[in-house]
């Protein structure tokens, strides 16, 4: 068993080339083989959004404050508030951030395939982002 105190690890300003706009992320777990399970904390600043991307084996998404979207590449854009939970099947090409005006925090669950939980694409467009 392994307990990650509180603080222990430090929040990381995520990836930009996953990312548009400010992106923060603490970690929950990636756990070692043979579980696949990795999780964490994402906080977006206002405006910031994730790339297209996809999961091997799909994400669940946890708004846990502000306010933000989520959109699957076809659909329309939706709204996501805090103590919604979204569940983005495997390989569906996808994105999700914060609203332009406020910030958004969400817990990130998916589970990695090899060392890869996300096959990262391109960045989504303004005109995709304003719906």
């Amino acid at each position: 068993m392994t307990i990650y105190k509180a603080g222990s690890r430090p929040t990381q300003r995520a990836n930009p080339e996953y990312f548009t706009g400010t992106v923060w992320m603490e970690p929950v777990i990636d756990a070692p083989g043979p579980a696949r399970i990795s999780a964490a904390k994402v906080m977006f600043e206002p405006g910031a959004r994730t790339n297209w991307h996809t999961h091997p084996y799909g994400q669940t998404l946890q708004v846990l404050t502000g306010a933000g979207y989520v959109q699957v590449e076809g659909q329309d854009r939706l709204d996501i508030l805090p103590g919604d939970t979204v569940w983005i099947p495997p390989h569906i090409k996808h994105w999700h951030g914060a609203r332009a005006d406020c910030v958004m925090v969400h817990l990130a669950l998916q589970e990695k395939e090899g060392a890869s939980a996300a096959d990262w694409l391109e960045p989504v467009s303004d005109k995709d982002y304003a719906g």
